[in-house]
């Protein structure tokens, strides 16, 4: 994609067409172009895209502000775990991903360029890189069982960020880390026994807002994984999500399809952080 200039964020302002029977698995959005500033994309959105939405609603689809460029130079070897300095890409294409660093090497998956439901174009955050810099280890996004491997990163856009979202299931509780120093720690509600949620690496692919008062509260962070057990007679997406909750209640406990819930005080310490591609991990 080159070099971009920083954009500004564009809302999108989307409502959902018709009435959506309970059983349904997806409504169709409009899209109406908002009359300020440049559109970062066009979404279509799904009205029940998260495995934690119990049913449809009205949703705005909202654009995530494009991170800050840097240069383009070899990014050092990076650890996977915990590392102050993440390396993120733009995917303006879909990409295979391969065993190995080289072209050679068998295909294990493909990275999407964009997003499961909302088609959000894809920033990938690249766990570590080969000694030459040259190729990137990604995860695949929306793949079970989990698995990740090896992408050119050759002509791919560039940026970087020093946060990360580590979420402890066993403690139902999220932190947020910058520079390797906590910035503040909160409770969240996780999957119940039956369908958990599934521990391992992600990185953020959606930002959207939806009206307060809803199963989602006011904002969700779509990210990479999936729910592979999903609750018995379930009908809706299985993306996984750090989204908001009409049921404080629950924060704190085992009681979601898999998404971690959080209070809406936590989301708005959340949102100015959390760009497309911010690294999330998820452990036991």
């Amino acid at each position: 994609m080159g070099r971009d200039r920083l954009t500004r964020t564009s809302w999108i302002a989307a409502l959902v067409a018709g009435a959506i029977a309970l059983g349904a698995t997806t409504g169709v959005v409009s899209i109406a172009g908002h009359p300020r500033g440049d559109v970062a994309h066009a979404a279509v959105g799904v009205s029940r895209a998260f495995a934690d939405r119990p049913g449809p609603d009205r949703a705005e689809i909202a654009a995530a502000s494009k991170p800050a460029e840097v240069p383009s130079g070899a990014p050092s070897r990076t650890p996977r775990r915990r590392a102050a300095d993440h390396l993120l890409v733009r995917v303006p294409s879909s990409m295979t991903v391969r065993a190995r660093p080289t072209s050679a090497a068998r295909p294990v998956g493909t990275l999407p360029s964009s997003s499961k439901y909302y088609h959000v174009a894809l920033t990938a955050w690249v766990e570590s890189t080969a000694k030459h810099g040259r190729w990137g280890r990604v995860a695949i996004p929306y793949s079970w069982p989990r698995h990740d491997g090896w992408i050119p990163l050759r002509g791919l856009s560039r940026s970087r960020t020093h946060v990360q979202i580590e979420v402890d299931l066993s403690r139902h509780w999220l932190t947020a880390t910058k520079f390797h120093t906590t910035l503040f720690g909160a409770r969240g509600a996780t999957g119940t026994a039956s369908s958990p949620t599934p521990p391992g690496h992600y990185f953020v692919t959606d930002r959207i807002p939806f009206a307060a008062g809803g199963p989602l509260g006011s904002f969700a962070f779509g990210i990479s994984g999936i729910q592979p057990r999903l609750p018995a007679g379930w009908s809706g997406g299985n993306q996984l999500a750090i989204h908001g909750t009409s049921d404080p209640s629950s924060i704190g406990r085992s009681a979601s399809a898999g998404c971690i819930r959080v209070s809406e005080r936590t989301l708005r310490r959340l949102m100015p952080l959390l760009q497309l591609g911010t690294p999330i991990v998820i452990t036991r």
